[in-house]
């Protein structure tokens, strides 16, 4: 749902995955995951007050924009300070905007507060391009909201890899300490 609670629909005109798809997804590429229920969270002061004591990495996502409408979802270790001029210049994007929260049901099927690599799930159009944080990968699990922002689910980092090859998403590995 949208939250005017009209039904999401994706570019492709076909409903978002939910939490379930995307467990049964996980589970038939025998991908090894951990999930945990909270209330939800919508900042990564909240998760980092809510989350007791789950190891590994804890991450933040930025869904961006450039001017010409190309999207990425750049995931990274939730304390990282991102300069968004030399992200964008390292991406070639030339100037990043965020993306609003339309075009984030749109193309990826999440809410804010929910922004998660699992989302590329939804991105059936190949409209936005996955970039993960090396230093993220380096770490394990990598926790990850399921799609919604209720619950967090862990994997080891090289699984979040085969997930998004998966789905067709294989996610460029940026080292943003270069930054």
């Amino acid at each position: 749902m949208n939250s005017d609670d009209t039904p999401a629909v994706l570019a492709d005109g076909s409903p978002p995955a939910t939490p379930d798809d995307l467990f049964a997804r996980l589970a038939a590429l025998d991908i090894e995951v951990r999930t945990v229920a909270h209330p939800p969270v919508f900042t990564v002061e909240e998760a980092k007050a809510l989350r007791g004591e789950l190891s590994g990495a804890h991450i933040k996502n930025l869904f961006l924009r450039n001017k010409k409408g190309a999207m990425w979802l750049v995931t990274c270790l939730e304390d990282r300070q991102i300069d968004l001029k030399k992200l964008a210049g390292a991406l070639g994007a030339g100037r990043f905007s965020f993306g609003s929260a339309e075009r984030l049901m749109t193309h990826l099927g999440i809410l804010p507060g929910a922004v998660t690599p699992f989302a590329a799930i939804n991105d059936k159009t190949g409209a936005v391009q996955v970039v993960l944080d090396k230093a993220m990968l380096a770490r394990n699990p990598v926790n990850c909201h399921p799609l919604v922002n209720d619950m967090t689910t862990a994997l080891a980092a090289a699984d979040l890899v085969r997930f998004l090859e998966a789905v067709d998403h294989a996610p460029g590995i940026l080292d943003l300490d270069a930054l």
